[in-house]
C-alpha cells in the first residue's frame, strides 16, 4: 500500500471474490452465478436504452420498485434499489451498526459480513454455527446488537426456518434483523410475509442469482419505510446513480418475463439433485441445500487438494480456508452438461487415488 492510505484501515482484509480467470476457458462452478444467460427480453430493453445514456439514470428507480412492489405484495415506498445486494448490505452496517450495536452473525456465513463491519469500524461477534452447520438460533436471539442472517447460508447451503426468523425479530424490537436472501428462490420460503409484523426487519435480494443478471449488479432491500428512508439517506450521501438505466430497463423486462426465470428455476433446481445424488453414490457427505450449489467433502481427498486437482483439469469450485469447512468445497450447479463434465474429471482425479 501506498504511504496515503489512511491507517483506519491498515488492518482491514478485503473480501476475496470469487475467480474470474482470463488465462484459459474453465467449466466454472465456483461463484454460484446463473448457467444461463439473461431473459432475452432484458437483453433488447437494454440495448433500447443506450440512447438515453447521455442522461443520469432515475435516482428513485421508480418504474423498478412500482414493478417489484407489484411482483412482491409490497408497497413501492418499502423498496430501495441498489447496485447489486452487496450495496444495500453495506448500507445496513453503516445505518444500524455501531459501538453501542455491534454487527452480529455466525461465525461461517457470507465473507463479506465482516469486511463490511471492518471497512464501517463497527464491533462485530460471529456465533458458531451447531456441529450440523445449522445456524444458532438461540444464541443469536440472546446477542446484542443487529443481526445479519443469510438464508439460506452461504457456503453450507442450508435454510433455516420462518419461525425461527421471527423469533430472532420478536426477541429484540428495538434492534434490526437483516436477511439476506440471495438464494431464497432455490428452495426456501421467503421472510417478505413477516414484514407486517416487524418493522426491525430488513430484507435483502439480488437479481444476480436465479436472474442471471451478475454482471448487470441489481439488487434491492425490503423493510417498513422508515428503514427505507434510514438507508435512502446514505444513498443520497454517497451516490444517488447507483444503478444504471441499462441494467434498470434489464431489471424490469426479467420481471416481466416469470416464463423464463421459472424454467431455469426448475432446471437448476433438478440438476442440484442431481448432483446430490451423484456426488452421495461416490461417498461424499453433502450438507443439505435450498441454493444454487452444494456444499460437499470427500473422505477421499482433502479440500485443498481436490480443489487444486479439479482446477488443473479445467474445473473451478471454490475452497474455503476456515478449519471447520476446509475439507468441503462449494460446487455451483451448472447446466446438465457442464456437471456431467465435473463428474468425469472428478472421476479421472478420485479413480486416480484408488
Amino acid at each position: 500500500m501506498s504511504r496515503y492510505f489512511s491507517s483506519r484501515f491498515s488492518g482491514l482484509t478485503p473480501y476475496v471474490p470469487g475467480e474470474q480467470p482470463q488465462d484459459q476457458q474453465y467449466i466454472k462452478l465456483n461463484t454460484n452465478e446463473s448457467p444461463y444467460p439473461p431473459s432475452p427480453a432484458a437483453v433488447e430493453w437494454a440495448t433500447a436504452h443506450t440512447r438515453s445514456l447521455n442522461l443520469y439514470s432515475d435516482p428513485e428507480c421508480r418504474e423498478l420498485r412500482e414493478a417489484l412492489g407489484q411482483s412482491l405484495g409490497v408497497e413501492p415506498d418499502q423498496i430501495m434499489v441498489t447496485n447489486g445486494s452487496d450495496e444495500v448490505l453495506n448500507f445496513a452496517f453503516m445505518a444500524f451498526c455501531d459501538n453501542e450495536n455491534p454487527a452480529v452473525f455466525p461465525d461461517i456465513t457470507y465473507g463479506f459480513y465482516p469486511v463490511f463491519a471492518q471497512v464501517n469500524r463497527v464491533p462485530y461477534v460471529e456465533i458458531p454455527l451447531k456441529e450440523d452447520f445449522t445456524v444458532d438460533t438461540d444464541a443469536l436471539c440472546a446477542a446484542e446488537g443487529t443481526i445479519f442472517l443469510a438464508n439460506p447460508n452461504a457456503p453450507t447451503g442450508i435454510l433455516l426456518g420462518l419461525d425461527e426468523i421471527a423469533r430472532m425479530a420478536a426477541s429484540r424490537p428495538d434492534r434490526v434483523v437483516v436477511v439476506d436472501e440471495a438464494y431464497i428462490d432455490f428452495g426456501g420460503e421467503s421472510a417478505l410475509k413477516l414484514l407486517d409484523r416487524y418493522d426491525n426487519l430488513l430484507i435483502t435480494r439480488t437479481f444476480s442469482k436465479l436472474r442471471a443478471l451478475a454482471g448487470g449488479r441489481l439488487g434491492y432491500g425490503v423493510g417498513s419505510p422508515a428503514l427505507m428512508q434510514d438507508l435512502n439517506t446514505l444513498r443520497y450521501s454517497t451516490n444517488p446513480y447507483n444503478v444504471n438505466s441499462m441494467t434498470l430497463s434489464m431489471g424490469l423486462a426479467i420481471l416481466r418475463d416469470k416464463e423464463t426465470v421459472l424454467h431455469n428455476r426448475d432446471s437448476i433446481i433438478r440438476v442440484r439433485e442431481e448432483t446430490e445424488a451423484e456426488l452421495k453414490k461416490r461417498g461424499f457427505l453433502v450438507l443439505p441445500s435450498s441454493t444454487n450449489f452444494v456444499f460437499a467433502r470427500t473422505p477421499a481427498m482433502d479440500g485443498a487438494s481436490l480443489y487444486q486437482a479439479l482446477k488443473a483439469k479445467g474445473v473451478l469450485v471454490r475452497h474455503f480456508t476456515p478449519e471447520r469447512i476446509r475439507d468441503f468445497n462449494r460446487i455451483t450447479i451448472g447446466t446438465r452438461e457442464q456437471m456431467q463434465a465435473f463428474f468425469r474429471v472428478l472421476d479421472e482425479i478420485l479413480g486416480g487415488r484408488s
